[in-house]
């Protein structure tokens, strides 16, 4: 693919810009009158790959979403004075002191009929498996607790970099019940007050010391970072375990259960077409945990952890029944996280013409989002059209990894805001000056104006851009910079 032309070596501090390519780049901004370090800045943080990926653990209502919510500065994360409260995010992006990153919120679930300390073991195993760095908070006013014990034992297993909170500390009378948690044998505590805000700067350094600049890119081909990865996910019981089997028993493969968790099978290398590829399943969570809000919580969990593992999302919808909110929340997670998307629908040999015409009604309406999505219709019971789900994910991938060169970029852009210029607001009509392509996996522009974009122009802008350039398979992620009048050119 022509647009598919690669910096000059990998990414780095010019995003996916190679030197010569940057260099006529910061030429542009300054005749443009744009601040240098203000691009620099905007290029840096357009291209910046994945980010580090901070885990927040511990026992129930020890305050860790209101810690979360502390982290990422806004009140997202559901909290209550209790343990078991469910919510649908567990994924959510902050930043201090200049750097971002990605917070998981271990939160919110309930204590199944395994006892506590196994629902804690389980939803901290699969939190901590894809972390960076890991927060563990403890209340101070309790103390240490058998359970507390129980997650250092995973902690020490895991060998992450954990910065210890010790919650609840809201006066220095507390401090001494934090120096208490040196037991833990896990360094220092730090103490904190998540809900009036006392000590979290001062963790927050100690965070951003734990976590790396930029968690290792091992994304790639079997030359990089071996096999490409494929998330197959989905609400319970849409099929998830028989597509995989099906997939695997057709081309007679062995099925290799790598390291993982004890629970169910992490990862499976299945060849298909040749090419060997990474399954990371999700399948199976719900037998372990009975209680239903439970449940829930840790599907999301389990699925979250493993989009951030993969590199396309193949998300398998049952097309018997009508498309639910939970699989618009298991989409909007996948395009979250910025993986590439492949829909697969499910059960498609049961339809009838009635239920494909008012399927696809529903298809128009409530997965609009990502009309850009290859799709495929198969049935993991006869294993119809599964010869379509290679070729689907390798278009998904090829948007994914697409790169649009700078100077066509912006011929791009003056000749589509000379034809569709933005609506005056105010008397004043913003334009967008000019752009580069900051990074891929997924695709990543900067763009400069000399006015705010509205959001419906950002929109119709992207769109375009898909109508020129392709970009299948993959979200987008656009943002703009606006030139501030003190620098604008004598």
């Amino acid at each position: 693919m022509n647009d598919q032309i690669q910096p000059e070596g990998p990414e780095h501090e010019h995003g996916a810009l190679g030197d010569t390519e940057y260099a006529e780049f910061m030429e542009l901004a300054a005749e443009e009158g744009f601040d240098v370090e203000d691009v620099e800045g905007a290029i840096e943080e357009a291209g910046h790959g994945p980010l580090p990926v901070l885990a927040v653990v511990g026992r129930p209502n020890v305050g860790k979403s209101t810690l979360v919510n502390r982290i990422i500065g806004r009140r997202e994360a559901v909290v209550e004075d209790k343990p078991g409260v469910t919510r649908d995010r567990v994924t959510y992006e902050a930043e201090w002191a200049g750097r971002r990153f990605k917070v998981v919120d271990t939160g919110g679930w309930e204590q199944d009929v395994l006892g506590i300390d196994a629902s804690v073991a389980a939803q901290a195993e699969y939190a901590i498996e894809t972390a960076d760095a890991v927060v563990f908070v403890v209340d101070s006013t309790v103390g240490v607790t058998d359970t507390d014990e129980a997650v250092v034992r995973l902690l020490r297993k895991a060998k992450k970099p954990v910065v210890l909170c010790a919650n609840k500390v809201d006066g220095p009378s507390g401090e001494a019940d934090a120096t208490a948690l040196w037991s833990l044998g896990i360094g220092e505590p730090h103490p904190v007050s998540s809900l009036h805000g006392r000590g979290t700067g001062d963790m927050l350094d100690a965070v951003l010391e734990a976590l790396p600049e930029a968690p290792a890119q091992t994304f790639g081909g079997a030359g990089v970072g071996g096999p490409r990865r494929i998330a197959l996910i989905g609400r319970p019981n849409v099929g998830k375990s028989s597509l995989l089997n099906k997939v695997a028993n057709e081309d007679r493969v062995v099925v290799n259960e790598l390291a993982g968790t004890t629970r169910d099978p992490v990862d499976e290398l299945i060849e298909l077409g040749g090419v060997t590829w990474k399954f990371v399943d999700t399948a199976g969570i719900r037998k372990r945990v009975h209680l239903q809000q439970g449940a829930d919580y840790y599907a999301s969990l389990r699925t979250a952890a493993a989009v951030e593992k993969a590199e396309v999302a193949v998300i398998l919808i049952d097309a018997s029944e009508s498309i639910s909110i939970q699989d618009q929340r298991i989409v909007t997670m996948a395009v979250e996280a910025g993986r590439a998307v492949v829909v697969a629908f499910n059960k498609w040999d049961t339809l009838d013409e009635e239920r494909r015409y008012y399927l696809e009604r529903e298809i128009e309406t409530e997965l609009g989002q990502i009309a850009w999505a290859p799709r495929v219709n198969v049935s993991a019971r006869t294993g119809r059209h599964m010869e379509k789900l290679v070729p689907a994910i390798e278009t998904a991938l090829d948007g994914w990894e697409t790169r649009v060169p700078t100077g066509r970029l912006n011929a791009f852009l003056g000749e589509l805001v000379a034809s569709h210029p933005h609506p005056v607001r105010g008397g004043k009509q913003p334009r967008i000056l000019f752009g580069t392509q900051a990074g891929t996996k997924p695709p990543r522009f900067v763009l400069f104006a000399s006015g705010f974009i509205e959001a419906g122009y950002r929109r119709f802008v992207e769109r375009r851009l898909r109508e020129e350039f392709g970009f299948e398979g993959t979200p987008i992620h656009i943002s703009v910079r606006v030139r501030e009048k003190r620098g604008k050119k004598k």
